[in-house]
């Protein structure tokens, strides 16, 4: 259950990540409480999991999601620049996800 909820912190991350833009810097009222609930629920879930997992392991697995999902949407709906490089870097990154999962013993 622990890797579930560590999963769901992680895709509550990204959502939280493409929240930030429509603040306009904080400036805009409601899309600025949007972000912060998305960042405490965030933060609530993967102490949640922390519960169960290692914290080192548990903070590299909702930071890789969140990474490889924020640069993934931005590609997708923002149509941000995706290079031989970015795709070798998430690679990398998802390769480091599976590998702290495999030896996690959690």
């Amino acid at each position: 259950m622990a890797w579930l909820t560590l999963i769901a912190a992680g895709i509550v991350e990204v959502v939280w990540a493409q929240s930030i833009k429509p603040t306009n810097g904080f400036t805009r009222p409601l899309p600025t409480l949007v972000c912060f609930v998305l960042g405490a629920a965030a933060v609530y879930l993967l102490s949640r999991a922390m519960r169960d997992l290692p914290v080192g392991t548990a903070y590299a697995v909702f930071t890789g999601i969140g990474t490889v999902g924020a640069i993934s949407l931005s590609v997708v709906v923002q149509h941000d620049p995706l290079s031989p490089g970015r795709i070798a870097a998430l690679a990398l990154i998802v390769g480091g996800l599976v590998l702290a999962r495999l030896t996690a013993g959690g």
